[in-house]
């Protein structure tokens, strides 16, 4: 492996602090405030999958093994930072502040699942690979024009490193020193392809040092590496130096979709000795006296609640307006659908 880049970790795959002066830096809050979304968006997770499974969501991207990276990383961020999700960012995008109805209509095809808070900033999510990154180096780059302490955090994949708009938001990024932060999340596979197939470089952080840009590498299911590195790279950003790349290597542990078979190309026994990233919190929680079940137990239960509200009030919401497909594609609607618009609304009055 890559030796000037490391992988940089806080915790042992069984809970123990790899120096011991780490523990200067973490309290009893910000411990159950990692594991809190951590449990939360996992429980989430689960619960999308079986509701797709019963007819009452679209297709679906799990994210379940990718928790630590996406809690770690979005825990560190400001409410007026910037926030560039893919498909399988959602854990992000709740941790953030986005509303878990509002996400759960996003995969039941809804409009208004792609609408943030008023108070934070996140872009719809990019099912095109790659395409969310030029746009995060152009957000990140109109904050610096402004002159905010403003940054952007945008998400990608492995494979996302292969696609033509991830060497241009790199380059844009640094040559106008933008206050951006670059997160990948290894996770393995760009959908069936390893990723030793669809890229030949050791790591992905290494590939910063073309653009002139620090590159970082972190276990990906180490929650305190990934929010303290991220925590480095944006108070770099803030401090006006410019972006980083970040790579969180971290597994996907199921499906590319609910769409997709991983036993296609994946060998069941793959990913076997990767310790899951909640269970490992658990360990160090248990080991430093942070666990306390009566507090797990309401948690649990407090988290249980809020989904099945998200739920009644997704299955709940008015029916889309069909005239919505017409209506936002031209300032002027051509006649040619103008025509369609009409003979689709007389259908739907003949039903």
């Amino acid at each position: 492996m890559n030796q000037n880049y490391p992988m940089k970790k806080m915790i042992d795959e069984k809970g123990h602090l790899l120096n011991e002066s780490f523990n200067e830096q973490i309290e009893e809050g910000f411990v159950k405030e990692l594991y809190f979304h951590m449990l939360r968006i996992r429980t989430f997770d689960r619960k999308a999958i079986n509701l797709q499974r019963q007819g009452r969501l679209g297709t679906y991207a799990p994210f379940e093994g990718q928790e630590a990276s996406q809690v770690g990383s979005a825990l560190a961020l400001k409410e007026e930072d910037w926030v560039f999700p893919t498909y399988r960012d959602h854990g992000a995008t709740l941790t953030f502040g986005k509303s878990m109805a509002k996400t759960f209509l996003y995969w039941n095809g809804r409009l208004e699942g792609c609408v943030s808070p008023k108070t934070r900033n996140i872009f719809p999510p990019a099912v095109p690979i790659a395409t969310q990154l030029p746009h995060a180096a152009g957000a990140a780059w109109a904050e610096k024009r402004k002159g905010t302490q403003n940054i952007a955090i945008v998400y990608f994949g492995d494979g996302a490193t292969s696609e033509g708009d991830f060497h241009e938001g790199l380059n844009f990024a640094t040559v106008f020193k933008v206050p951006a932060i670059f997160f990948n999340q290894n996770n393995g596979f760009a959908i069936s392809v390893p990723t030793e197939k669809q890229m030949n470089s050791e790591t992905i952080a290494q590939k910063a040092m073309a653009y002139g840009m620090p590159g970082v590498r972190v276990d990906g299911n180490d929650c305190f590496a990934v929010y303290f590195e991220t925590q480095k790279a944006i108070e770099y950003a803030r401090a006006g130096h410019g972006p980083t790349l970040i790579e969180a290597v971290t597994w996907r542990k199921g499906a590319h979709t609910t769409a997709d078979d991983p036993s296609k190309y994946r060998n069941a026994s793959q990913g076997e000795n990767i310790v899951d990233p909640i269970y490992r919190f658990e360990l160090f929680m248990k080991n430093y006296d942070y666990w306390n079940e009566e507090w797990i137990q309401a948690t649990k239960e407090e988290i249980s609640n809020e989904i099945d509200a998200a739920i009644e009030e997704m299955e709940n919401f008015p029916p889309p307006n069909v005239e919505d497909v017409f209506n936002h594609v031209f300032a002027e609607m051509p006649d040619q659908l103008v025509e369609q618009k009409d003979a689709y609304l007389a259908y739907l009055g003949r039903q």
